[in-house]
């Protein structure tokens, strides 16, 4: 039965993240945030992903205090971040102390919904994460990593899903990050999904392969209770569909969004202004623009992509791309089928590089890449081959029991190598992320407290002395 779609808007995440590689500040952000919350969106996703570490890293902005400054403009609208299970919004897998605590943070400062998923779809690495969640009352969205591959079938998501909600998921995600689902895939899954699953589906994917808007439109049609899109200057390519076409095209029907066309053009008309000025400053690269219908060939997401293409630029291999996209289905393959979404994108990337630029496959291995093989990420959807384990990692034995039963609580640890720096709670969860670039964060963030120079010798000495 046909009935009122919602709207989750991505530009502050997701959209600025996929065409602008996350560098829209905060303060580019708060003069649109109240007019946004008056549109009447299901959620704002606003947090997460790689915003903590480009706060961190390029913007030298507290992620915390962002949150805190949305939770204040915001006050009708839900907030959404995206959590990566176990890996939390870093790149390794953390102990269970350090998740649950991130976990409440995030709800305490402001976060609503929790957007959580795991790279290999495990399970296992998102329980931790989705009863801390439960415990703080938040909403937990626990996401289908979406791929293709000999093993992932319509039939295993349901299944999937299935089992995220016995878990106490409130809802489901199908997270299309590298724009694969196809218009009439998409409605065969997303019936199935709601004819498995009592809870609300939502459907997140990426413009890149230029079939998105159909398969945002097929999904409505056979259920889909939200769908993820962007305002449309910081849509299409690599990031959302727009969030206007969506909105015109179902006016006055029965899945009307609701939202009217006119609260979203001051909306757009403000982005517009900020495109403008990230075209200009090159922030914006014009080929995310455009359509690369190869996606669905090589299933390498939009961000992905841009470090393939740096990486082989780096070595000095520009002319080596498409051999490198051809080797990125194979080393998929040979590693279990993964899903191509961070971290297991970034691993096996760079490994199809080394393949390509050696010009011998494997000779070359980094340590994520022999993690990932020894099972340190969790179970991969197909069992990786023992003769390749063994080429890859010798005679170390794999892992087999969920990975973070191996680590030991960290977090008073950390608080004990940063006191010095600690002027809120959150900065150990900073810390337990982005260690070092974490540490040139405080370091700066003190040294403009006191008028010091964060770069001088004797910094440390002169913060003691005050």
């Amino acid at each position: 039965m046909a009935k009122p779609v919602k709207i989750t808007e991505t530009v502050l995440r997701d959209g600025q993240q996929s065409l602008i590689a996350t560098r829209m500040t905060t303060e580019e952000m708060l003069p649109i945030l109240a007019q946004m919350d008056k549109v009447g969106y299901h959620a704002l996703e606003a947090w997460g992903g790689a915003t903590f570490d480009s706060c961190l890293r390029y913007l030298n902005e507290d992620p915390w205090e962002r949150l805190r400054k949305i939770r204040a403009q915001v006050k009708n609208t839900k907030l959404q971040m995206l959590f990566r299970g176990q890996n939390i919004l870093g790149y390794r897998h953390y102990p269970d102390d350090v998740v649950e605590y991130f976990v409440q943070r995030s709800i305490a400062n402001g976060i609503d919904i929790i957007r959580i998923f795991d790279a290999l779809n495990d399970t296992r690495n998102l329980r931790t994460a989705i009863n801390a969640a439960k415990k703080e009352g938040g909403h937990v969205q626990a996401a289908i990593s979406f791929t293709r591959s000999p093993v992932h079938t319509n039939a295993s998501f349901a299944t999937l899903a299935k089992e995220f909600e016995e878990m106490g998921a409130d809802s489901i995600c199908i997270k299309d990050m590298s724009g694969l689902l196809t218009p009439y895939n998409a409605y065969d899954l997303v019936k199935l999904l709601k004819e498995t699953v009592e809870i609300p589906v939502e459907l997140h994917t990426h413009y890149t392969s230029g079939v998105a808007s159909m398969t945002l439109l097929k999904a409505i049609e056979a259920g889909v209770d939200i769908v993820d899109t962007a305002i449309s200057p910081l849509a299409q390519g690599t990031s959302q569909p727009p969030t206007e076409p969506l909105v015109a095209t179902l006016q006055g029907t029965a899945y009307d969004t609701g939202i009217q066309l006119g609260a979203l053009d001051p909306i757009s008309k403000y982005f517009e202004t900020l495109r403008e000025k990230y075209l200009a400053s090159e922030q914006l690269d014009p080929g995310l623009l455009k359509v690369d219908i190869n996606t669905l060939l090589y299933q390498v997401p939009g961000g992905m992509l841009s470090n393939l293409v740096q990486q082989l630029k780096d070595a000095g291999k520009s002319d080596r791309l498409i051999d490198v996209l051809e080797e990125v289905p194979r080393v998929r393959a040979d590693v279990g089928y993964p899903p191509l979404v961070t971290p297991s994108s970034q691993i096996v990337g760079t490994q199809a590089v080394f393949n390509i630029i050696t010009g011998e496959r494997y000779k070359m291995c980094n340590n994520q890449f022999k993690s990932l093989v020894k099972g340190e990420y969790g179970t991969t959807p197909v069992p990786i081959n023992e003769e390749f384990r063994k080429k890859i990692i010798g005679d170390e034995p794999p892992v087999t029991c969920r990975p973070a039963d191996l680590l030991s609580p960290e977090l008073e640890r950390l608080r004990g190598e940063i006191a010095e720096y600690i002027e809120q709670e959150e900065d150990v969860l900073s810390y337990a992320l982005f260690d070092r670039v974490a540490v040139e964060f405080f370091k700066k963030r003190r040294a403009a407290k006191y008028g010091l120079d964060a770069d001088n010798a004797n910094f440390d000495k002169k913060i003691h002395s005050i």
